[in-house]
């Protein structure tokens, strides 16, 4: 596969770093200065860093426009709490309205037309309408630059967090299918979280699996099998047996014209399909099975 290279700081390469790094979640963060004005704005550049203690990481770069600082990196240098708002659908449109540089002292909760709730251990107000709402402290700042578009990470230790309650099961967990999250992409695109985008990775470290260099290089060199149906594939920890097998074998016996499936080019895609619902294990069986 051909590829071009970009270096950084042009035009370019940044545009093309944004959907590089994509999905990626938004900070939708409240802050206040040393004398209690309220300021709310997004940042995409975010992720969660630890569990112990918890731990997020947002930066707000510096201004491209003139290197100057925006007012959430100025407010918690002043004060050192924030609470980073997570952004569903319903409030996407207004998350994009309070990221307007409006004048310091300009309250962007009324701006946006959302709802400033009190923190039960930080200062700055929460979002209502969020689904989860994570009160931090901020326990560092690092200024990697004064150049403009330079980061700022700012590393916040959560101390609470609020989830909206519908949300919650009778176990205290969540379904993503239910959280209908969004996320920044390039340019001006976002993604949701929608039932039809989601799907299951098996854990490898609930395994130690087998490995793609293990598997028959009938089944590496397949036209039919695709990268992540070998990887599938090689993370099984052991094969199935020849009993295991065998009987697999006599079942489908009873139902189908097994000598259809002689062709090797036929079983791998059926073992396709099965691994595209995600049944690894008759996968197997189709592989080991003699006919």
């Amino acid at each position: 596969m051909l590829t071009k290279s970009f270096e950084p700081n042009t035009k370019t390469f940044n545009n093309l770093i944004k959907h590089a790094v994509s999905p990626r979640p938004i900070c939708f963060a409240s802050t206040i200065d040393k004398d209690g004005n309220v300021n709310l704005s997004p940042f995409s550049f975010f992720n969660l860093m630890g569990q112990n203690p918890p731990i997020c990481v947002f930066s707000p770069l510096r201004k491209m426009r003139d290197g100057s600082t925006k007012h959430t990196l100025d407010n918690i240098l002043e004060h050192s709490e924030c609470v980073i708002n997570i952004v569903d659908y319903n409030i996407v449109q207004q998350q994009s309205l309070a990221s307007v540089e409006y004048p310091k002292g300009v309250n962007e909760f009324e701006k946006a037309g959302l709802t400033a709730i009190p923190s039960e251990i930080v200062k700055p107000p929460r979002v209502a309408e969020s689904p989860f709402q994570l009160e931090c402290k901020v326990r560092d700042v690092i200024s990697i630059t004064n150049e403009p578009g330079a980061a700022n990470l700012i590393i916040a230790e959560i101390v609470r967090i609020h989830v909206r309650e519908e949300l919650l099961d009778e176990n205290e967990n969540v379904s993503p299918y239910d959280l209908d999250l969004v996320a920044r992409l390039g340019d001006d695109f976002y993604s949701r979280l929608i039932p039809e985008s989601i799907f299951e990775v098996a854990k490898p470290t609930r395994t130690i699996g087998l490995g793609i260099d293990n598997l028959p290089t009938e089944v590496k060199n397949s036209k039919f099998l695709t990268g992540n149906n070998l990887g599938q594939l090689g993370n099984v920890e052991t094969l199935p047996t020849d009993e295991m097998v065998e009987k697999f074998k006599h079942q489908l016996e009873e139902r189908l014209d097994l000598e259809k499936f002689k062709p090797i080019e036929v079983r791998h895609q059926v073992v396709a399909k099965l691994l595209e619902q995600g049944d690894v294990n008759s996968a197997w069986f189709w592989l080991l099975m003699k006919i």
